[in-house]
């Protein structure tokens, strides 16, 4: 089923550290709203579709999400490397670095550890349609807000590009949302 392709579906190519940014953009890892929160909850909820077509569009939007997570992790790897000790203190960075060293760990902006109850599931696709509408919408606002913060190009472009994503997202969601009401409703 998995097929991997070893380059990130866009360039990443951060030439200046910047840890504060780092510990912003850590959340779209490790947060209620990021990436990772998104893939477990479209590939944990594709089980319980009706039918082929909501189990592959869980499908593939849950596998595109796992890629997103593997660009938000080229960014802070990017954004932090080479990095000493004093830097990540005066950055905040310190707890983290005190746990985990420079390993990169899933965490929201305030340093709280990812945790499955990020992501929903019911078993009622309709229900859970709309849980992912809102996680995309709310996704959409948080890279919103990064890009705002951001002052370099080579972050705010893939920022530009995962936003979109989130848009795209969203309306496959939509559609696929109205397609299972409509039919429920002829029902």
């Amino acid at each position: 089923m998995w097929s991997y392709r070893k380059s990130l579906q866009y360039p990443i190519n951060i030439k200046k550290k910047d840890l504060k940014m780092a510990k912003y953009i850590v959340t779209q890892y490790g947060g209620s709203n990021g990436e990772l929160a998104a893939a477990l909850r479209y590939l944990n909820q594709r089980y319980t579709m009706p039918d082929n077509r909501g189990k592959a569009l869980l499908t593939d939007i849950g596998t595109e999400e796992l890629a997103h997570v593997e660009m938000i992790s080229t960014m802070l790897y990017q954004l932090m490397k080479d990095a000493t000790l004093d830097e990540l203190r005066e950055a905040g960075l310190d707890k983290h670095y005190a746990e985990h060293g420079k390993a990169l760990f899933p965490t929201d902006a305030n340093g709280v550890p990812f945790t499955v109850t990020y992501f929903a599931t019911t078993g009622d696709p309709l229900a859970d349609l709309s849980e992912d509408m809102a996680a995309e919408q709310k996704a959409r606002a948080v890279y919103e807000n990064l890009i705002d913060l951001a002052t370099d190009p080579d972050v705010i472009e893939p920022l530009l590009w995962l936003r979109q994503r989130e848009i795209v997202h969203y309306a496959r969601f939509k559609e696929l949302f109205e397609y299972y009401s409509n039919k429920k409703n002829k029902a």
